[in-house]
């Protein structure tokens, strides 16, 4: 028996392969979302990635890394927050 596809839909999906997390430690809101203050995904609000691999929308951590409760650490294990290297 011999079949023939007349006509074929694809969907696909997509995720930020490089952490474990599937929502920002901060706002809560998914990667594929954006921040709160964004009001498109994409490049105006990118992923940033710690060495702890906790990962926050880049506008989420910036405003809790400006704010004096902070003291510099990882809103999620409290290590002092450093970005991953990126694996080229």
């Amino acid at each position: 028996m011999k079949v023939t596809i007349n006509r074929w839909n694809a969907v696909s999906t997509w995720h930020w392969g490089d952490t474990r997390d599937e929502v920002c430690g901060i706002c809560r809101v998914a990667f594929e979302g954006t921040c709160p203050g964004c009001k498109y995904p994409g490049d105006d609000c990118p992923l940033m990635i710690g060495e702890c691999s906790h990962a926050f929308h880049m506008h989420c951590l910036l405003n809790w890394l400006s704010t004096e409760a902070s003291r510099g650490l990882c809103p999620m294990c409290r290590r002092r927050f450093q970005t991953a290297k990126a694996v080229e």
